[in-house]
Formats: C-alpha cells, sequence, structure tokens
C-alpha cells in the first residue's frame, strides 16, 4: 500500500512538471501585438534568399511561433514624439545658433518590414541613430543657405527648409513627419545686439511719445495765450471805443462850458447871419 502510495505521487509530481512545462513552452511560444503596433517575424537563422532578412511576414493580435528558430519584433505605428538635445548649426557667416528640435512622426506600416530589414533596431535606437543624423544634416546643410540676421530675419522660412529637406529623407525610408518645431537660440553677441536695438527702438518711441506730449501742451498753452490775448483785445477794443465816445462828449461839453463861461451876456451887435456858435438857452433873471 504504501508503494502504491509512493508510485501515485510520483506519477502526481511528473504530471505537475509537465503540465508547468507546458505552459511555460505555451507562453514561450506565444505573443500579442497590440493594434497600433505591426509585428515582423522573422526567423533567427536563415539561408534562403527570398526571406530578406528572414523576415516571414507581419502579423497582428495572437501569434505563434517557434521561439527556437524564430522571433517576433514589434514598431509602433501611432504618433511617436522626440525632443532633441540643443546642438549648434554654423550659418555661412559663421555665426553660431543652438537648435533644439522637436520632431512628431509615425512609421508607415507598408514600410515596416523595410525598416527592420535595413535597421533591425528599435524605434528608440533609430531616433537617436538615424533620424537624428537626417535632422543634424537638414539644420546644417539650410543654415548653411543664410547669415546670422538673414536666419533671424527669416525663421519661418528657414524651419519650413529643414522640415521639407526632412521630409524626402524620412519618407524615403518608411517614417512620415506630422509635426516639425525648432527653438532657436542666436549667439550671445547677436542676442546682445537685438537687444540693444530694442532698447534703442523702446527709447526712440519713448523719445517721440515725450516730443508728441509737448507739443501737445504747446498747442493747448498756446490756444489758451491766443484765447487770452483775444478776449484782452477784445476788451481793449471796447475800452478804447468807450473812451472815445465819452472824450468826444467831453470835449464838446468844455467847448460849451468854456463859451459859456466867457460870455458876457450881451448879444451881437450885428444882425444878420447864422448866431453865434454858442448853442443855449439865457434865461434873464
Amino acid at each position: 500500500m504504501r508503494a502504491m502510495n509512493t508510485k501515485i505521487t510520483k506519477s502526481a509530481i511528473i504530471s505537475l512538471f509537465t503540465t508547468v512545462f507546458a505552459i511555460i513552452l505555451m507562453v514561450s511560444c506565444c505573443t500579442t501585438i497590440d493594434s497600433g503596433s505591426v509585428g515582423i517575424r522573422f526567423k533567427k537563422w536563415s539561408s534562403d534568399p527570398e526571406l530578406r532578412g528572414g523576415v516571414m511576414g507581419t502579423c497582428k493580435g495572437w501569434v505563434w511561433y517557434n521561439p527556437i528558430t524564430q522571433s517576433i519584433y514589434e514598431y509602433p505605428t501611432f504618433i511617436q514624439r522626440k525632443t532633441y538635445t540643443a546642438f549648434d548649426v554654423q550659418t555661412k557667416d559663421a555665426s553660431i545658433f543652438n537648435m533644439a528640435p522637436t520632431i512628431a512622426y509615425h512609421i508607415d506600416p507598408d514600410r515596416a518590414t523595410d525598416i527592420f530589414v535595413k535597421y533591425r533596431k528599435s524605434l528608440a535606437e533609430i531616433e537617436d541613430g538615424y533620424i537624428h543624423t537626417c535632422i543634424f544634416e537638414a539644420y546644417r546643410t539650410c543654415g548653411n543657405e543664410y547669415t546670422a540676421d538673414q536666419l533671424m530675419s527669416n525663421r519661418e522660412e528657414f524651419e519650413r527648409k529643414v522640415r521639407d529637406r526632412l521630409n524626402r529623407s524620412l519618407l524615403d525610408e518608411g517614417f512620415i513627419v506630422s509635426e516639425f518645431t525648432t527653438q532657436i537660440m542666436p549667439p550671445q553677441s547677436l542676442r546682445d545686439a537685438i537687444d540693444a536695438k530694442n532698447q534703442a527702438v523702446q527709447n526712440a518711441l519713448k523719445a517721440e511719445n515725450k516730443v508728441k506730449e509737448a507739443e501737445a501742451e504747446a498747442k493747448i498753452a498756446i490756444a489758451k495765450a491766443e484765447g487770452e490775448a483775444k478776449a484782452l483785445r477784445i476788451q481793449g477794443d471796447g475800452e478804447a471805443y468807450y473812451n472815445r465816445v465819452v472824450a468826444a462828449s467831453l470835449n464838446e461839453l468844455l467847448v460849451r462850458q468854456d463859451a459859456i463861461e466867457k460870455w458876457d451876456g450881451k448879444l451881437p451887435e450885428y444882425t444878420g447871419g447864422s448866431i453865434p456858435f454858442i448853442n443855449a438857452s439865457v434865461t434873464s433873471k
């Protein structure tokens, strides 16, 4: 009875190990490829000339394969975004600009096999290798077409040229650029010159505003003075007219008064002609 129990125990242990081994084998022989990715099934060793790089084809979903002779490489086909460490670019006049590009791209699913056959690397490795080289070459070539001043005045045009060149290089390899931006940092000497120029412009605007303010104040003062002068002139004219009228009236009265004072009360002894100039009524007492 004890021997039978020992035999059953050994059988159970062997069965358990077999089951565990089968599960491990099944797990190692199966993988899943995300719907946003494309899988490349390839043979690790192959002398078949019809299999480029040993590639047997692409796959998605649940994939069964022989882990001993085969392997699965997965490439995401959704948008990838990469910001590169800033690097120096020299312009036509030997000025050094600092460029920090950011690129958003994705793999053309129909070219995934070509990418794998040619590079046989992960996207992260390709980003730091081939794509980085393409970006630097595009900047170097396009930057050499501009002087420092021209580049600063035509940043959008410069970046468009870099992207066009990059599009051509990457598209040929199966990479599609979705977005591309650049943080452009000019050399310190140029930044100082730009700051000085901006300061000069600001100072000129301040001076111009002060001149306009002074002109406005002068116009106000002139208008005020002209108004006061006109008011005084009108007042003076009125007073002069009044004085002339009063003076004329006073002169006539004074003349008459003087004549009256000098008249002795006797009428002229001759007759005919007009009455003497004294135009006054004499009342006898």
